[in-house]
């Protein structure tokens, strides 16, 4: 039987991080537990002292399929290529110009959310094209 996962990515800014990935994604910031209108109340009343508020977030798919990501404050920089990355579908079943013409839109939206473009890659007989980006804290990720 498939286990259940979720994907932790250790950061600076946890909140930032949630919000753009939940943008790049069409996913939605965790929504604070019931009976509290938002995380600020949630983790005050559990005794988390303010400035630990952005410590962590977590995104969900709201369909309830895909994977929970999780955000979690780390005191050390990101200094080398990430060693697993998301890649995230943007051109599912599309070939040649149109592939390529869907993932520039979909690059060109993340640009304005704070990703940043490292590479294009065009189709070469065996793969088809993708752009290669990384996320407002220098996480790589490719535009599949």
């Amino acid at each position: 039987m498939a286990k259940e996962f979720q994907v932790t990515y250790d950061c600076a800014d946890p909140g930032a991080q949630a919000r753009f990935w939940a943008h790049a994604l069409g996913y939605r910031v965790q929504p604070p537990p019931e009976g509290f209108s938002d995380w600020a109340a949630a983790l005050t009343a559990r005794g988390v002292p303010p400035e630990h508020h952005n410590d962590r977030s977590a995104i969900t798919d709201p369909d309830g399929r895909g994977p929970r990501v999780y955000f979690q404050k780390v005191p050390e920089g990101k200094t080398v290529k990430n060693r697993l990355h998301l890649d995230v579908r943007a051109a599912p079943g599309l070939t040649g110009d149109v592939r390529m013409a869907a993932l520039e839109e979909e690059a060109t939206r993340l640009e304005a959310l704070g990703a940043k473009r490292l590479t294009r890659l065009e189709a070469n007989g065996v793969d088809e094209g993708i752009i290669v980006m990384t996320d407002p804290e220098g996480n790589e990720f490719c535009l599949d």
